[in-house]
């Protein structure tokens, strides 16, 4: 049996704690600002803890905490506090999308406190709890190998064809920073359906975007995960998305995949111009916003901002 504790109890972090109950004998600690989200992880069969110095308090030592907060200062914050309460042979994992740069400056820091940091890209937004979620890692190899049994029990179930769902691709950093660049890829992906649907939209046919989404899944080329969540989002939403503004928020990893290739002069038009297109649907009326922001709620619930209603002149 291995012991985890969890800061941070939201959509990603309470499911992961659920999963993380649900399918071993694994021990968890869980704390979160909410009570109302430490009574869930409790009813979920995880410990709660009031405080993070009660956490660390209920945690054997040697202790993993795992942030599952939101980037930057919020990440920071917590990272300075529980270097405060941890102990030499410890260890800080940032399951949240902080940019890898951050990772080694915090590695740096801890570094002379003798605690080790892991960051762990985490992708498989609300629908983890069900199928699992996939896991890019970095840091210590001596850290991985003893929070492997934890990363075993939140991903997906290994397959012969693709193997593992989770890898470990090198030292503090390489994990954040192929799931920036899977985010990068995840902007042109639903860029290119968004501009699809929105053609459709504008055609001479009266198309049903649902029905093409859900035909598109059975053996099309273009049939993906993403192509599922916007059939789901047609049924919920209707065709038009009527109800859906056409704002698309970016969270960030898409700059920063855009800014590395600039750095690195490696060509990416699509990401950047998938980054632009969410730049642009800030003051403009596109449809193809309105699928995209559609999407980032199936698949992360992520919120919708609701479209304005235009009455007619009397």
């Amino acid at each position: 049996m291995a012991q985890i504790g969890f800061v941070g109890l939201g959509r990603m972090g309470g499911n992961m704690v659920a999963r993380i109950k649900r399918d071993s004998d694994h021990d968890v600690v869980a704390f979160d600002p909410s009570k109302e989200a430490r009574a869930k992880a409790k009813e979920a069969g995880a410990r709660p803890a009031t405080s993070l110095a009660d956490l660390v308090k209920k945690l054997d030592a040697p202790r993993t905490v795992w942030l599952m907060v939101p980037s930057g200062q919020i990440t920071q914050d917590a990272v300075d506090k529980l270097a405060k309460l941890l102990e030499k042979g410890d260890t800080i994992i940032d399951g949240g999308n902080s940019r890898w740069t951050d990772d080694k400056a915090r590695a740096a820091a801890l570094k002379p406190l003798g605690i080790d940091y892991m960051d762990v890209g985490t992708s498989g937004g609300v629908w983890g709890l069900e199928v699992g979620y996939c896991m890019m890692v970095g840091g210590p190899a001596a850290s991985v190998k003893r929070v492997a049994p934890i990363l075993d029990v939140l991903a997906p179930p290994k397959t012969e064809q693709h193997g593992p769902g989770w890898n470990h691709f090198g030292p503090v950093g390489a994990g954040h920073y192929v799931k920036m660049v899977h985010n990068g890829i995840e902007y042109g992906m639903m860029q290119a359906y968004a501009e699809g649907f929105s053609l459709f939209d504008a055609s001479e046919y009266d198309i049903d975007n649902a029905k093409v989404a859900h035909l598109w899944m059975q053996g099309s080329v273009v049939r993906s995960w993403l192509c599922e969540l916007a059939a789901k989002a047609f049924d919920e939403e209707g065709n038009a998305l009527d109800e859906i503004a056409p704002f698309v928020e970016d969270s960030g990893e898409g700059r920063w995949t855009v800014e590395d290739a600039i750095d690195k002069r490696i060509p990416m038009p699509v990401i950047t111009a998938s980054l632009y297109e969410r730049f642009s649907s800030r003051g403009q009326n596109a449809f193809a916003a309105k699928v995209n922001a559609a999407l980032r709620n199936q698949f992360g619930g992520h919120a919708i901002t609701k479209a304005v209603k235009k009455t007619k002149p009397s």
